[in-house]
């Protein structure tokens, strides 16, 4: 063991993140879930904007969430793994939720009543990753189980390149046979910020795993 991994045992760490991590990660998943209804819901108007309302109400609390753990990161001098990755950390995850609500507010001003194929199927794989973050960040508090997170990360990763193929044959059936031109880059544009929500997934998985491999 190096001398610095000495020192980081006996000195005591706040572990007042760890709640707030998790309420982070369990509040994008809910966004998650919530704009998967939407997409189940597009012609149901009533039922649409009240999911619209809940999806930034998520916004609204993760925003909160972040200029909390923001300013804890201020005030605590030892912290439990270094400040970047808890600011990396913290940014990634507001990130998925950004671009969860940027989707539900394209579907809801752009007015569309017929999504492009695939659509219903990212927005499952976009739970799945949800569920996948939600899990590995609860067990950053202890990381006796780091291959708990490992295989998280692994999930995140296949989710994103299973995303990424769904993406690109949708934009291709979009190409050939959306005739209007206005719709065709409506569509498109809610696409790729489902997309782009999966992306930002990954980015997270990214930080969990230099999280773990700088405290083994």
């Amino acid at each position: 063991m190096g001398l610095n991994k000495v020192f980081q045992f006996f000195i005591p760490k706040e572990k007042k993140f760890f709640p707030l991590f998790e309420a982070v990660a369990e509040n994008v998943e809910k966004g998650a879930v919530l704009l998967n209804k939407l997409l189940l819901l597009i012609h149901n108007e009533g039922e649409k904007q009240t999911l619209v309302i809940q999806i930034k109400e998520c916004e609204a609390k993760g925003d909160n969430l972040t200029h909390t753990i923001f300013d804890e990161l201020n005030k605590t001098f030892i912290t439990p793994f270094d400040r970047e990755d808890i600011q990396e950390l913290t940014s990634s995850l507001d990130d998925v939720l950004d671009y969860i609500h940027s989707c539900a507010k394209r579907l809801q001003l752009y007015k569309v009543t017929e999504l492009p194929i695939n659509t219903i199927e990212i927005s499952e794989l976009l739970v799945q990753a949800a569920r996948e973050l939600r899990v590995a960040i609860g067990e950053l508090k202890n990381l006796k189980h780091p291959q708990i997170i490992k295989k998280a990360c692994i999930r995140l990763n296949e989710i994103e390149n299973q995303v990424d193929d769904l993406y690109y044959m949708s934009v291709s059936d979009l190409f050939e046979n959306e005739k209007d031109a206005i719709e065709l880059i409506k569509k498109d544009a809610i696409l790729k910020t489902l997309e782009t929500a999966t992306d930002k997934a990954e980015d997270v998985s990214d930080v969990l795993k230099s999280i773990i491999v700088k405290i083994a």
